[in-house]
Order: C-alpha cells, then structure tokens, then sequence
C-alpha cells in the first residue's frame, strides 16, 4: 500500500470516524479465513458467544427456545490459528495504523473484540447504537478497530451503519440508556441518526473505524450466514487500566 493511500485514510478516518479500504485483503486471504471461520461455525468449536446470551431485539430467549444455539460471534480469532494471527499482525494493517497513531507502535487487544461476527437469518439480533468504548477501560480513548467483510455486507444483511463525525462529539450521560445505547427517541439523537450512512463492502473490504464512533446493524433479512473479522487495537504508549477486564489478557504489539 502507497504511502499517499495510507495518508489518506488516515486523514478520513480521522475525520469522520471511519474509512473503508477497498479490496485491502487479498481473494486468497478472505477465502482461507472464510474457510477456517465457516469450520469453527460448523463445528462450534469454542469459546462462542450465542445471541440467546445477550438476549438484543431479535435474538431466542434462550438457549433452549428456537433458535437458541444461534452464535452471535467466535471469540478469541487470534488464538484460533495461524491464519487468523497472520492477519491480525500483518504488516498492511501495521502501517495504517502506525500512521495513524504517529508512529507510535500499535498493539492488538485479545480481549475486545478479537472476534469472527457472525450475523444468521431469522434469529440473528439487531445491535443498537453504541459506542465500543462504553466497557472498554483504558488511558486514552483512541482505539481503532479494524473490520474485516469475508462477504458481501449492506443494510439487508446487516451490514454497519456509522454516524460520521461522532467519534468526535460530547454526548451527556442522558442520551444513553442503562445499556450505554444511544436512545433513539431524543429528538437530539433523531438529528445525529438522520445523517447514518452504511458503506456497502465487499469480501475483501476493511473498515477501520473510531472506539467512540456511533454504529449499529440491523437484522440479516438475506437467506445467508455474513461472516466479518474484527480487531480493536491501541498505540503502545496507551495502556488497560489495572484491575479491569481490559486488562485481562495482555496485548500483541505489532511490530
């Protein structure tokens, strides 16, 4: 990747919370991942975390209710293989986000995010408006994450939307409900959820988006699983506060 390409997602995602690089992975990368992530699916192959769990608008009631072993992600994707760790370190990412944190090393975090997302038909639930950082615990809030589309995404199959520019914003304590969402019933929340806009990606397709930038998926209304990759990243100087989940399992710094 060119340096004027690099510089210039950097100046978009810094502006608007997110930017999508088209095609930053190669067909033959999406199909090994796609392939390694539709076996651990197949074969539930642990640790998971179900939509019954959660119990978002849309999701079984439980595990035992139709649709109940529905998964909503595959955790821990760095540690389920070689394929999966060489995508979370390889060196495209390493540069983007290098320049985006001046040159200050990033490190990957193993517990937020770090995931296979999962988005199936009938049972798979909606996801309101939220912030990543709201229970994330770290020294600085600049946390970038990386998503990657194994798929086809767009607002049918739940694809993401993004509030461009409120990664930037200073909401009140009020505008969320006690889950930390958005509330959509705020005329001053209605403003900022009339400008959503969601990218349409393509297997391949990366978004890198801001901790504090509002977004939110709806229901998958295709007839097919959508697969993505996701990873939250930090810059080496920014650090998990002691005590806290984040600070549960140390980082992987890039080199």
């Amino acid at each position: 990747m060119s340096t004027p390409s690099v510089a210039d997602l950097v100046a978009t995602l810094r502006q608007q919370g997110f930017v999508v690089a088209r095609n930053f992975a190669s067909p033959s990368d999406v199909q090994a991942l796609r392939a390694a992530a539709l076996h651990d699916l197949e074969h539930a192959i642990a640790p998971i975390e179900y939509e019954a769990d959660l119990k978002y608008p849309g999701a079984p009631a439980s595990r035992d209710a139709a649709g109940g072993l529905t998964v909503r992600r595959l955790l821990d994707a760095y540690g389920r293989g070689p394929r999966f760790r060489q995508w979370a370190t390889q060196p495209a990412l390493a540069e983007v986000l290098r320049a985006y944190y001046g040159g200050r090393a990033p490190v990957l975090s193993t517990v937020h995010h770090n995931c296979i997302m999962t988005k199936h038909p009938m049972y798979g639930s909606l996801t309101g408006w939220h912030q990543d950082i709201r229970y994330w615990s770290f020294s600085e809030q600049d946390l970038v994450s990386c998503w990657l589309a194994l798929g086809p995404e767009t607002p049918a199959n739940g694809g993401l939307f993004f509030l461009p520019g409120s990664h930037a914003a200073a909401y009140e304590a009020e505008r969320f409900d006690g889950q930390k969402f958005f509330r959509d019933d705020l005329p001053a929340n209605q403003e900022w959820i009339a400008r959503a806009v969601s990218p349409e990606l393509a297997a391949g397709d990366v978004v890198f988006f801001h901790c504090r930038t509002l977004h939110a998926a709806q229901q998958n209304r295709s007839q097919a699983v959508k697969l993505s990759l996701v990873h939250t990243y930090y810059p080496e100087d920014c650090h998990p506060l002691p005590g806290s989940r984040s600070a549960s399992r140390p980082g992987v710094p890039l080199g």
